[in-house]
């Protein structure tokens, strides 16, 4: 029987969401409390990988046992023994074939940016004090949306069949004088795509570069024309969707 589950992680003590050889990481963790509290091994896999010092206010990923779990049970013995910077927040039954990394449909992203010293948020917003022009950043991302071809984003030597991803949506939040949060939507992300986005556009914030030279580093596919990539503790994964056909109904 398959299983997701929907949880949540502060990224700051982990190597990323995927499981290393000599590193912690949120799979790790998850994977030793599900099998202690099932009685079985067992493999939890995930809706995609996350940096280390990335943040996920909703991941998603599923689980398979040999008999049926107390859902809400279960979620309560999970967070009763997981770490307070992991948290579960729902487990449902799914299709046996429904898979929490292909059967998602899109995936959204935030980036957290501050312009002044927060002491509370030292591990939650990257601090950037240059003025920006945030007029022209929203301008510079809703372009972003015209293309699907983000090689010049993607992280040199990864093992990718294509660099094609379809962005639903790329805009600047202002939530106060100080703050600001970039969203971004799209069916598929590459590995740094996010950070190395966000980079870029505050280099034209600063008036460092233009739309043209935006979209010139776009048909580049060259990951060295773009902007730096931003510190992991900005990005947040906050949204995964996935088809209504994945759910188990007949139970």
């Amino acid at each position: 029987m398959r299983y997701f589950v929907e949880f949540s992680y502060h990224g700051k003590a982990y190597h990323g969401w995927q499981r290393q050889p000599n590193a912690t990481s949120v799979q790790e963790i998850l994977e030793r409390a599900f099998s202690l509290l099932l009685r079985q091994p067992l493999a939890v896999t995930g809706a995609g990988r996350t940096d280390a010092g990335v943040h996920a206010s909703m991941m998603v990923a599923h689980f398979d046992t040999d008999h049926p779990v107390d859902m809400e049970d279960l979620t309560y013995r999970l967070n009763r023994f997981l770490p307070g910077d992991i948290a579960v927040h729902r487990i449902y039954r799914v299709q046996p074939d429904a898979h929490a990394r292909f059967d998602a449909t899109s995936r959204s992203y935030e980036y957290h940016l501050v312009q002044e010293k927060s002491p509370f948020l030292k591990d939650l917003a990257y601090e950037y004090r240059a003025p920006l022009d945030v007029s022209k950043m929203n301008s510079a991302a809703a372009l972003l949306m015209e293309y699907e071809d983000f090689e010049c984003f993607s992280r040199s030597k990864t093992d990718v069949k294509t660099y094609f991803c379809k962005i639903s949506r790329a805009e600047w939040e202002e939530v106060s004088p100080s703050k600001l949060i970039f969203h971004i939507t799209a069916d598929r992300f590459l590995r740094n795509m996010v950070r190395a986005v966000v980079g870029t556009l505050l280099q034209i914030g600063e008036g460092k570069l233009d739309e043209e030279g935006l979209r010139r580093i776009i048909m580049s596919k060259n990951r060295s024309e773009a902007g730096a990539s931003v510190p992991a503790h900005g990005l947040y994964l906050t949204d995964v969707s996935y088809p209504k056909t994945i759910l188990k109904t007949n139970e």
